[in-house]
């Protein structure tokens, strides 16, 4: 595991023989602190972290790297000067839980620090990585491969949704000698970002879901958000693979920009791995043939929604790259623990709630109405706002009220943007009466408890930051 020592060396070239304290693992959140952390004070625009450096140590942390001035009572080291290998340390054994004791650390800059050390700490480890990214799909993807590799190694993969340049280098830090896999996804906002995360973590194996048109507010248009993604293949080293889209064609195209080994996955038969007859099961999963290599093999995994099949080839594809047998790839999949975001819930009359609300794009919003047409009964789509988009913003909205006219039967619209979605949806003939627009979201769960019985299936999806989720848990059984 990582010691003091290691952290010194990390950041001053020093390695002093008596740091020898253990640490267990990076927190930014004093709260997430456990015994023998590494507290990280990272100033923000509305919360400090050098305020919580005391209830950090109270929890346990053994040190704290700060980058401001602090409570003269906390020993404190200053790193931006010289260090030898004699100079005295005043903490070479983690101290007692909760005694409130431990080292600040006085760096530059908090969040450069940990990067330099994540990046330290990886070059010292002998593991495999698999870094993804994508525009839709990549946590799930994530959490699918980390199921699928789990069965033969032991892997780590990047708790919730830490895949930027402070959340990747603190996985790294959770990183010990036991472990042989690490599963990371790695984000996207500006160029550039995903070439540094790849700096630090060195991955051997990349994957790339698609290219869509989530964050073409920040990042400008799909080229942008395509050359973005592709950082990640082009970071890979010769003897690495780089598991590709065939059925996009924004990522069929980076090909071109890698020199490692290509393998590409899809629904053609060009792809290296191709699946067909695909059969959605509804709750139940889907139903599939993999081909590859002239094998044929018919399974069912418990993934929901005949969109999962990508996530499956693409999970299936580093399991084949990384040695996997297929029964090893086949029980990996049958784990079910993969999809974690979309949610399904009863009301208490016994409609069926799907609560798809952690976050929205085109395609994801598509990929959650194809689901909802595959289930029984009335559907009602309760949609919301997508953000981010830029310049897709309204073709993005008229493409999610097209389908939804095909595939719903109610439409409920939460937010200014999604009024697009209703527009869209009476153009394709979706009667007026069935469509309702609202702005917040109190009316729509009193709609929704009014009018549902317990033959309809609700659909309820939209960006983060319209906390549809709440709709979800006003309308659930409580147990």
């Amino acid at each position: 595991m990582l010691t003091f020592a290691d952290l010194l060396e990390a950041l001053t070239t020093v390695r002093p023989a008596n740091a020898t304290a253990i640490i267990t693992e990076a927190a930014i959140d004093s709260r997430q602190v456990i015994p023998g952390s590494l507290f990280v004070a990272i100033p923000g625009e509305k919360v400090d972290g050098h305020d919580y450096i005391a209830d950090a140590f109270k929890r346990g942390a053994s040190f704290a790297l700060i980058q401001k001035d602090v409570d003269a009572s906390f020993p404190t080291l200053d790193l931006r000067g010289s260090l030898s290998a004699d100079t005295p340390l005043q903490q070479d054994a983690p101290p007692s839980a909760g005694s409130g004791q431990g080292l600040c650390l006085r760096v530059d800059n908090t969040v450069s620090a940990l990067q330099q050390v994540a990046r330290f700490w990886r070059r010292k480890l002998n593991l495999r990585v698999i870094g993804i990214t994508g525009s839709v799909g990549k946590s799930t993807t994530k959490e699918t491969v980390a199921e699928v590799l789990g069965v033969r190694y032991r892997t780590l993969k990047n708790p919730g949704n830490l895949n930027n340049e402070i959340g990747l280098p603190l996985t790294i830090l959770r990183l010990g000698a036991g472990y042989e896999r690490a599963v990371l996804e790695m984000g996207f906002y500006v160029p550039g970002e995903i070439q540094f995360l790849c700096d630090i973590a060195l991955p051997q194996i990349g994957v790339v879901s698609n290219v869509g048109t989530v964050h073409a507010e920040r990042a400008g248009s799909q080229e942008a958000i395509a050359r973005g993604k592709s950082e990640l293949i082009q970071s890979l080293p010769e003897d690495g693979v780089a598991i590709l889209n065939f059925d996009d064609p924004w990522v069929r195209k980076m090909e071109e920009k890698t020199k490692a080994r290509v393998f590409f996955y899809g629904l053609s038969p060009e792809a290296n791995l191709w699946a067909d007859q695909i059969e959605g099961l509804g709750l139940d999963g889907i139903r599939f043939r993999l081909h590859y290599r002239g094998e044929v093999l018919h399974t069912r995994v418990p993934m929901i929604g005949r969109h999962s099949i990508h996530t499956v080839l693409r999970a299936a594809s580093v399991g084949l790259n990384d040695g996997l047998s297929w029964q090893e790839i086949i029980e990996g999949l049958s784990h079910g623990n993969a999809q974690l975001r979309l949610v399904a819930v009863r009301t208490t009359i016994g409609a069926l709630i799907l609560d798809d609300t952690y976050n929205a794009s085109p395609e994801s919003m598509l990929a959650a109405l194809n689901l909802l047409d595959e289930l029984d009964g009335r559907k009602v789509a309760v949609l919301g706002d997508m953000l981010e988009l830029g310049p897709y913003e309204r073709q993005g909205h008229e493409m999610v009220g097209l389908r939804t006219a095909q595939v719903a039967k109610v439409l409920l619209t939460l937010g200014p943007r999604a009024h697009m979605i209703a527009e869209a949806a009476r153009r394709a003939g979706m009667k007026p009466a069935n469509i309702l627009e609202f702005e917040s979201q109190e009316p729509i769960v009193d709609w929704l408890n009014k009018n549902l019985t317990s033959n309809d299936t609700v659909l309820i999806k939209g960006s983060h930051g319209l906390r549809m989720d709440r709709i979800t848990a006003a309308l659930e059984v409580r147990s």
